[in-house]
């Protein structure tokens, strides 16, 4: 009934390899007898004795044999419908009695003279570790993963282990299950596809777990025998693991040339969408394989150069220097830029007059000359080609475009005239016109040979230098998958066929290149471009040091204001403590030049606040006393003190023992008995400017969002036109978008592939630049007297021509630290603040921000005159800024903050990264720490441990080092425990990811401290400037529909949030509607919106209600409802047609306006009907 027919094939199989004792015992004689009990033509069992007798000499015959083939049977034909139970028994009992004399023939195979070791199928790897059932040699013959079924068995595969990025994680993962059993899942994947494995350890076994998820690092070379199964749980075809080896990766390919060529035409991932090598790759990469110099080329821009130049320094540092060639491959037209097609053509610069103009070059290609790329006019080259080298480029070139195209030889040599030298490169990355039907003439190999050799006679006749080079798009020939991914994005139907444009050694080089005569490949190759590269000087993309703009008298004026503020606060004799700090910041202020960016700084600031509105600090910039008394930020950050504004009297408190000075109890000067002013919240100026004072200060500035144009258009007032540049960003394909380019790929070609797979294919499409943009605030300032070409190029944002403003063209984190940047930012917390003054007739500045009412906000909802059970919080902090959301009001519930330092701590926790969650929260809910000594900003570990005794620079050093996530040292440690620094903190330090500046905080909360205060005090002044500048979805048609529905739609929200089910725009009506319905229960109603007396944006008070604005009606746009303001002003509308003629309204803003009801009294038109 069952009959293996291929037991011939296996039989010689095994003795073509030599065993043949082995054959004969098993398929000698009445062999096929034997063997009827197995599957009829069952491959998977095939391939097992197969993979047996090729392995024999190193394989126990019971693992291999016996328990394999039960096993397998078990696992793939236990089910099979025409497999039965007895044949299943009948097996299992011949094969165990053949276990004995199997041993004995293994025993004699071993000693005699006919075996022969079978020749291994794995590639050649050094074998470094042997784990797992740990020392089984596992068999040889590889299964790809590609290939594996639930159905496959027992496979052997080679691959590497799963690799974890931000998004998504495959790197080994322990569980304990509750028998106990703790079992191991990992990813493995080879160039096929990717597999879940996983071992199970038991009893006495457990303890292996740990070390074996260990070795399993990800990216790790391994070798595993494991048997196939469908997994329930995850609902795919994993394998278990029965034995793994770590192997050693076959090294990278190296360049063993003894002299050894320079590549002129390479692209790294700022060549957008088309090329995939990371340029320190590159530049790593050609310093190991002993080149010289490599070059740069990408398509029109040049913004890997200042990683670039990094990379280099770093190497020469560590005794590898490399020359890096900056240059670009352009886009060259005739006088019409808008020409059909633009040629490739390669530009280097040689010396720094060349790097200045080829920046030129790109600044003029992307401002004037842009039309869908950026073009170069041929006479604008020829004008700027002092310091440049000139290079033919590629098959897009002018050249060999002229070559394919048939020209005759007087024309080629005029073309090939204009430049330096001629370039050549393999033939196959030209195959695509061989399969071009536009290319009739070319159609073999050795067409494509012949273009290569006409460029070579030409070079040899006109004396131009012949220039062998690789166009790399990919680092390694295994790389083109990932440029397939990305063409295939951007809609390439031949994205598939990708060219070998890898990276080549020499040898590789003159393998392409051998039907040239030896002395012309070795020209090309080696000599010419070494020669090129020996003509480029060493050259800084970028220039070192701070360029800060030069303010004319900036040192004496911040000094003399500092000092003049500190005089009317603290008194004409400044206490030892103020003097002091203020000559620690004015010393390298002044010193390393920062003076002049201060005042600039303190001049926006102040033009802001002469036009009405307050201007919030960002970052760090608080931390600086010499920024609180020119006015730039509120913040003051001395220790917690009284002063009088009397008598100038003065009291600090530097023990740490209070928060801040407004958690001070309110007293009267002990000298005048005036009222005494609580201030200063205890910042180092360390934060700001670092512990030697000579970081480049970012001063980040919150404006209002309706004042931040103004601001930036102040700048050029100060600066000049051509003297500010928006700050340049670019961005990258990040791994989520990586991940389902990849995915998108396999699914378009009808193929599934595993996500540990896709994750490792998309980590080589991460990073390549997609567009570029700009900062929403950043502004680059160049010093007067300076060209901005002296350290980018600029260019338009996302290359829109239209776009009214330029950016720098690098992206500005590479140019930070060699220009000031501004950051000018837009908010909405200064713009309610400027609604609230309006409408309170209140200055801001003098809300008192230890007012008891408004504290209570943050613990009760009584200030709001209503319960928790009405509200269904037990906070009244819907709608204030930073206290607002589920989280921060989860923290208040556990923290129950009762002064203004607390609030600040709070702020830090939501802003942190793993202070909170798993830190903080914990220690506060077992009493192991307060919310008071719980770490919620970075300025709280270095004052806490300043305030322990640990060393000032020790402190800062620790700080530092936890505020970004690296934890503290061994040897730190010891340090602080000796220091009586507890066990808890330390450990808390050791899980953060990054800590919030207190100042940051410290600023959001004094804005959030003065909204709750008219939340409490000006209740419906608040509302009107929330619904007016705060709401995201507020719809008012909804919410005209009354206190009822609002709670049953609010109702509907929570549910879903409750099930984490909300999106953004769910999430953004839940927010606007829980301070609705909290409007409502404090007794307020609303008007609908009205054609003739609402506001454009604004609500406005009428009562004990809030007339609606128009832009609140959900289809009427802020553009449209301004507009609508600006026509009535012209008398009323006389029509429906009148309204949308003269305010310029569509047809969806008629329909959201009749929806609403403001056009009931309006007839449609204007005609009058006679009958």
């Amino acid at each position: 009934m069952f009959i293996w027919r291929n037991a011939n094939k296996v039989y010689n199989q095994i003795f073509s390899r030599g065993h043949h004792k082995l054959a004969a015992y098993f398929f000698g004689g009445d062999a096929l007898e034997r063997y009827k009990l197995t599957i009829d033509n069952d491959k998977k069992f095939f391939s097992l004795l197969d993979e047996t007798a090729l392995n024999f000499s190193a394989c126990n015959l019971k693992e291999i044999i016996i328990t394999p083939a039960i096993n397998l049977w078990e696992i793939t034909l236990f089910t099979d419908k025409n497999f039965d139970q007895q044949n299943l028994r009948t097996a299992e009992e011949f094969l165990r009695k053949q276990y004995s004399a199997q041993i004995e023939i293994k025993r004699e195979l071993l000693n005699s003279d006919e075996y022969v070791p079978a020749e291994k199928k794995s590639p050649a790897k050094k074998k470094v570790s042997a784990q797992t059932s740990h020392s089984k040699k596992i068999p040889d013959v590889i299964t790809k993963i590609g290939d594996i079924t639930e159905d496959s068995g027992q496979v052997t595969i080679i691959g590497e282990t799963g690799k974890s990025g931000k998004v998504y994680n495959f790197e080994a993962k322990l569980r304990e299950f509750k028998n106990g059993t703790i079992g191991v899942s990992f990813y493995v994947t080879d160039d096929t596809d990717g597999i879940i494995c996983k071992k199970f350890f038991k009893g006495d076994k457990k303890s292996d777990a740990q070390p074996f998820a260990d070795q399993l690092k990800g990216g790790t070379l391994v070798k595993i025998s494991a048997a196939a199964k469908y997994d329930e749980y995850a609902k795919e075809t994993v394998l278990l693991v029965n034995s793994l080896e770590t192997l050693e990766k076959n090294s990278e390919r190296v360049d063993t040339a003894e002299v050894k060529r320079v590549e002129l035409h390479v692209h790294t991932q700022m060549s957008a969408m088309d090329a995939v090598i990371p340029v320190e790759k590159l530049i790593k990469t050609a310093a190991d394989w002993g080149w010289n110099a490599v070059a740069i080329t990408d398509h029109g821009v040049i913004q890997a150069f200042p990683n670039a130049a990094q990379t280099a320094d770093k190497l020469a540092k560590a005794g590898k220097p490399i020359k890096i060639i900056y240059g670009m491959e352009g886009y060259l037209v005739g006088d019409d830029f808008k020409q059909k097609f633009a040629n490739h053509v390669i530009i280097l610069a040689k010396n720094k007059i060349g790097l200045a103009n080829l920046y030129k070059l790109i600044s003029i290609s992307q401002i004037k000359y842009m039309y869908y790329r950026p073009r170069i006019p041929k006479k604008l080259l020829s004008d700027l080609r002092d310091g440049l080298i000139i290079g033919s480029a590629c098959e897009a070139g002018e050249l060999i475009r002229a070559i394919v195209a048939g020209k005759d030889d007087a024309e080629l040599e005029s073309i090939a005239n204009f430049y330096d030298y001629l370039e050549i490169q393999p033939i196959h990355n030209n195959d695509f016109l061989i399969r071009s039907e536009d290319f009739p003439n070319i159609t073999t190999d050795e067409d494509l040979r012949n273009i290569n050799r006409k460029v070579a006679a030409l070079a040899k006749k006109l004396g131009k230098p012949l220039v062998a080079t690789t166009d790399a798009h990919f680092l390694n020939p295994e790389d083109s998958i990932c440029r397939a991914v990305l063409m295939a994005s951007k809609g390439y139907a031949d994205a598939d066929n990708q060219p070998p444009l890898y990276l080549r050694t020499t040898e590789e080089m003159f393998t392409e290149f051998d039907y040239l005569d030896k002395a012309t490949a070795y020209e090309a190759i080696v000599t010419n471009p070494n020669k090129i590269a020996d003509a480029v000087e060493f050259l800084k993309p970028i220039p070192d040091g701070l360029y800060s703009p030069q303010v004319p008298g900036a040192e004496e004026e911040i000094r003399e204001t500092s000092y003049a503020k500190a005089r009317k606060l603290y008194g004409k004799n400044l206490p030892p403590l103020v003097e002091a700090r203020l000559e620690q910041e004015l010393k390298p202020i002044i010193g390393h030049g920062f003076a002049g960016l201060y005042l600039i700084a303190q001049r926006l600031v102040k033009k802001s606040n002469d036009d009405g509105y307050l201007v919030g600090s960002r970052g760090s910039v608080g931390s600086s006393f010499v920024a609180t008394l020119t006015g730039i930020t509120e913040v003051n950050p001395l220790p917690p003190h009284y002063r009088c504004p009397k008598c100038q009297y003065s009291k600090f408190f530097t023990a740490g023992e209070v928060g801040c000075g407004y958690d001070l109890e309110n007293k009267n000067c002990p000298v005048c008995g005036h009222p005494l002013i609580k201030d200063g919240h205890d910042i180092p100026f360390a934060v700001f400017l670092g512990f030697d004072g000579d970081k480049v200060p970012d001063i980040d500035l919150n404006f209002s969002g309706e004042y931040q144009s103004t601001a930036h258009k102040y700048t050029e007032v100060l600066f000049g036109k051509h003297n500010v540049y928006r700050a340049g960003t670019i961005s990258t394909v990040a791994e989520k978008t990586s991940f389902g380019l990849v995915k998108k790929f396999y699914e378009e070609r009808g193929q599934k592939k595993h996500s540990a797979f896709i994750a490792k294919i998309a980590a080589g499409c991460q990073g390549v630049k997609r567009t570029t943009g700009q900062h929403p605030a950043g502004i680059m300032v160049v010093p007067r007297d300076m060209d901005i070409h002296y350290f980018t190029p600029i260019q338009y944002p996302a290359d829109n021509k239209d776009a009214s403003t330029t950016t720098t063209h690098f992206d500005y984190h590479s140019i930070s630290s060699r220009l000031v940047k501004l950051d000018i930012l837009g908010h909405v917390d200064p713009t309610m603040i400027r609604m609230l003054e309006n409408l309170t007739h209140r200055d801001p500045k003098t809300i008192p921000l230890d007012d008891k009412p408004t504290l209570s906000l943050f613990n009760s909802t009584s200030a709001l005159g209503l319960t928790p059970q009405q509200i269904g919080t037990k906070s009244g902090t819907f709608g204030l800024p930073e206290f607002r959301t589920g989280f921060t009001r989860n923290m208040i519930d556990d923290t129950h903050p009762d002064c203004f330092s607390d609030l600040v701590r709070i702020s830090g926790f939501s802003h942190g990264t793993d202070v909170w969650l798993g830190n903080a929260q914990d220690l506060i809910k077992q009493g192991t720490c307060t919310l008071k000594n719980a770490i919620s900003a970075r300025d709280d570990i270095m004052m806490y441990l300043i305030h322990h005794g640990v060393d000032a620079l020790k402190s800062f050093k620790t700080m530092e080092a936890v505020r970004k996530g690296k934890g503290i040292k061994s040897d730190v440690v010891d340090d602080l425990k000796a220091h009586d620094v507890p066990d808890w903190y330390i450990d808390s330090c050791q899980k953060i990811k990054y800590l919030f500046p207190r100042a940051h905080a410290t600023a959001y909360v004094m804005m959030a401290y003065r909204i709750a205060y008219c939340k409490v005090h000006y209740p419906l002044a608040y509302y009107a400037a929330y619904f007016s500048k705060r709401t995201e979805e507020f719809d008012a048609n909804e919410i005209i529909k009354g206190q009822q529905h609002i709670k049953k739609k609010l109702d509907e929200l929570e549910d879903l949030a409750n099930e984490r089910k909300l999106d953004d725009k769910e999430d953004n009506c839940l927010a606007d509607y829980q301070v609705v319905y909290e409007y409502f229960l404090r007794g307020f109603t609303f008007e609908r919106a009205n054609l003739y007396e609402s506001a454009a944006e604004d609500f406005i008070i009428k009562k004990n209600s809030l007339l609606m604005s128009l832009s609140s009606i959900d289809g009427v746009s802020e553009a449209m409802a301004k507009n609508i303001v600006a026509a009535r002003r012209d008398g009323k509308f006389s029509s429906i047609d009148d309204l949308k003629n003269r305010a310029g309204i569509n047809k969806v803003g008629v329909a959201a306006l009749k929806s609403h009801g403001c056009l009931n009294d309006l007839q449609e038109t204007n005609q009058i009907t006679l009958f």
